[in-house]
């Protein structure tokens, strides 16, 4: 006489089935397992917004820095009229060449420190990090020309004499040196992103054999599938 066979278990719910009145995105659908959990749209516009701000005002340094480092463009006056003491210098080039390779930096370190503050990145965080980078350079560059000498030349020439030589105000002749604190930032971040961020799961390859045992079966001791009895 054979034994009665066992009831079979109640099958489980099927984890990736959607339940009945679910939408994506609202909690009720299932997350995929070992997804990382990331932040809503409201959350990362925040993050962003405070990315921007942080970096505007980074900007005040970089002015500092730009006044302390920029090469003088020295000027001098007779009585008629205030004149450059070296017609062959390059001293204001300098002055744009070291705004740019500090917005360089800056926007090298400031990529850095944003994808160690949120390694999953994410558009806003980008477009913020980006935004920030240019409203910092403006910050630096109009910080830096109010830190440097005075703009009024003619009164400067006045007061140091016919004769004397003075500095000349620190402008920026070159006006595109504003783009390389954001495009450094933006493209160091995108970079380290696709380097070092977090990956999404791969799908379920169904097609791969063995991957589900068949109805019916059950796995072997060595992980083979055989009918059960």
């Amino acid at each position: 006489m054979n034994a009665p066979l066992t009831p079979p278990h109640p099958s489980s719910p099927d984890p990736w089935q959607q339940p009945e009145g679910a939408v994506p995105g609202d909690g009720s659908w299932p997350e995929q397992p070992g997804a990382p959990a990331g932040p809503g749209t409201r959350a990362e516009l925040a993050q962003a917004g405070l990315v921007l701000v942080a970096a505007a005002a980074a900007g005040l340094l970089l002015g500092a820095l730009w006044v302390w480092l920029a090469p003088r463009v020295p000027l001098t006056s007779d009585s008629t009229a205030v004149l450059l003491k070296d017609v062959e210098g390059e001293e204001a080039i300098g002055a744009d060449g070291t705004f740019v390779l500090l917005a360089l930096a800056f926007g090298v370190v400031s990529a850095v420190v944003v994808f160690l503050w949120r390694r999953r990145g994410g558009v806003p965080l980008v477009f913020g990090l980006a935004l920030g980078g240019l409203a910092a350079s403006f910050v630096a560059w109009k910080f830096g020309a109010a830190l440097g000498p005075t703009t009024d030349v003619v009164a400067h020439a006045k007061q140091v004499g016919v004769g004397h030589t003075f500095d000349a105000p620190l402008e920026l002749g070159m006006k595109g040196a504003l783009l390389a604190w954001p495009v450094a930032a933006t493209l160091v971040h995108l970079g380290l992103t696709a380097a070092f961020g977090p990956r999404d799961p791969e799908p379920y390859d169904d097609s791969e054999p063995g991957a589900f045992p068949e109805p019916g079966t059950a796995p072997d001791s060595d992980g083979e599938s055989g009918t059960s009895r």
